[in-house]
């Protein structure tokens, strides 16, 4: 798989074309198949498909051509493509009466609607006919969990430049094309660079600069507006599979890629990462990562899953098919990851995301955190917001806060937990059904301060009408709410807005 030679892009415009006309879209496989057996593909189950398939139609015979890798009649697959130029280019090759498939082309949805195309090796995207399971050194993959998720949280504000560190099949490139005017994509792989050429080809996008090499030795001295990786964060004794061992010792690579960003980011540049980290035996996990952050950045960092060690090595032996080889071979790579944890004193090991952004700030805002709880993807807008509350709250001190208004964001919704029929609530929750859907639990204060801020009134003058109505001390009230109201606008429960006028009043703004 890792020494066939890929296809040309040189005709991809009119392969792509007569993709789209035979309605060989994220839309048209659900339509064809129905839900069942699409949502049966993402497990790499392909028998509901199949039968769904049977027919001679363009689009049946393109799913089981490019997704389930089986044989085609000739004369069907003429009826859906320019099927001689797809043969002269390399998509196909011909058996007698039947035609197959080179490469897995796997349609994708862009956030906008867009019809892209995810190029990648036979049998290795989710969706496709075998699953991943393979062992061979060079494989490059599609679409994954982990692909879509870093998608998802990246932001994607206008940018001059962008980069994708170690870009696979070119997933995040394709994405960085929307909305970055130049694009630069590296890969320590010289296959998977060909892959993005031929995804960012068949998915009518914009070329990029692809060059190879390791982390940030490609692109030199050069900075950047956003950088994005979805690294081989594998932490394995050794580096077996290009696509997922990083070759450095324990969570070595993604220290690697997360300090080295900093020099590479523009003036409010972001980086943003996907990562595995060590939890290591006497040491908080927390401060390992915070000592991982470069100077001159903000960063946000999310945990949201820990495997202990047997869980991690059962999930990547599993990933490259070792379950399936010998048992006595299977046994011994399997000592063989607990050896290594074993000697780095790993217990367990965290995923999650990394978000950086440079920053001038003489005190950057570093927030690590874990939260393993569903979301709202997508997150980009949600990053931004995150990261401008920071700003807020590292130029207003507690004076300055009571002197703010604020207003409860529109998602957020107040829940009452207490015994039935009781006439006052043990506690109160305000939780979030947007983004980050978080939940906070508040006091009585807390409560009535969240549900009165409107806009209209300072945080101050919120405080001093609940110190009357609770017969409480008005300063007493006011010096220990500030601490509440920030943790309320840091975690994104109440916006900072300009005070709203009342009736009548001229704000000297234009409309």
């Amino acid at each position: 798989m890792s020494t066939t030679s890929l296809p040309s892009p040189e005709h991809a415009a009119e392969l792509r074309e007569a993709l789209l006309a035979a309605g060989f879209t994220a839309d048209g496989l659900l339509d064809l198949l129905g839900a069942p057996a699409y949502a049966a593909l993402a497990r790499s189950e392909t028998v509901p498909a199949l039968r769904a398939t049977r027919g001679d139609g363009p689009l049946a015979a393109l799913v089981r051509l490019f997704l389930l890798q089986q044989p085609v009649p000739y004369v069907h697959a003429r009826a859906a493509l320019p099927v001689e130029q797809a043969l002269a280019d390399g998509w196909l090759r011909r058996e007698g009466d039947e035609v197959h498939a080179t490469v897995d082309v796997r349609p994708y949805g862009g956030p906008d609607g867009e019809d892209w195309f995810i190029v990648s090796d036979l049998g290795c995207a989710v969706g496709g006919a075998g699953g991943i399971g393979s062992r061979e050194e060079g494989v490059v993959l599609g679409v994954g969990g982990a692909s879509t998720t870093l998608a998802g949280i990246t932001v994607r504000t206008p940018v001059g430049s962008a980069l994708d560190v170690g870009t696979g099949s070119g997933i995040q490139a394709l994405h960085a094309a929307q909305h970055a005017t130049r694009v630069t994509a590296t890969d320590v792989n010289p296959r998977a660079l060909e892959f993005t050429r031929l995804t960012l080809a068949l998915s009518g996008a914009p070329e990029a600069e692809l060059l190879v090499g390791s982390l940030f030795e490609p692109v030199g001295e050069a900075t950047y507006d956003l950088i994005v990786s979805n690294p081989p964060f594998v932490i394995s004794p050794g580096a077996r599979l290009t696509y997922r061992d990083g070759g450095m010792g324990g969570d070595d690579l993604c220290r690697s890629l997360v300090q080295e960003a900093g020099a590479r980011l523009n003036p409010g540049g972001y980086a943003q990462f996907l990562g595995n980290w060590q939890h290591v035996e006497g040491e908080d996990w927390r401060d390992r990562l915070r000592s991982w952050v470069p100077r001159g950045c903000d960063a946000w960092i999310v945990q949201r899953d820990v495997q202990d060690v047997t869980q991690y090595a059962e999930l990547w032996l599993r990933d490259a098919g070792d379950h399936r080889s010998d048992p006595a071979e299977y046994a011994q790579r399997y000592e063989d990851w607990l050896d290594e944890f074993e000697a780095r004193k790993t217990k367990s090991v965290g995923f999650g995301w990394i978000t950086l952004r440079r920053t001038d700030a003489a005190e950057p805002s570093i927030v690590i955190e874990e939260w393993p709880h569903s979301v709202e993807q997508p997150l980009g807008e949600t990053v931004l917001a995150h990261f401008a509350r920071q700003d807020y709250l590292r130029e207003h001190d507690d004076a300055a806060l009571l002197e703010g208004y604020f207003l409860l964001s529109a998602e957020v919704v107040q829940e009452q937990v207490g015994a039935p029929g009781a006439e006052d609530p043990e506690h109160v929750v305000l939780r979030q059904h947007r983004g980050m859907r978080r939940a906070t639990k508040v006091d009585t204060v807390g409560a009535g301060f969240a549900g009165v801020c409107d806009g209209s009134l300072s945080a101050g003058r919120i405080l001093d009408a609940i110190a009357q109505l609770v017969q409480e001390d008005p300063v007493v009230l006011r010096d220990r709410t500030p601490e509440a109201i920030r943790m309320l606008v840091e975690q994104g429960f109440l916006e900072p807005v300009r005070p709203v006028p009342e009736s009548g009043q001229d704000t000297g703004q234009g409309g």
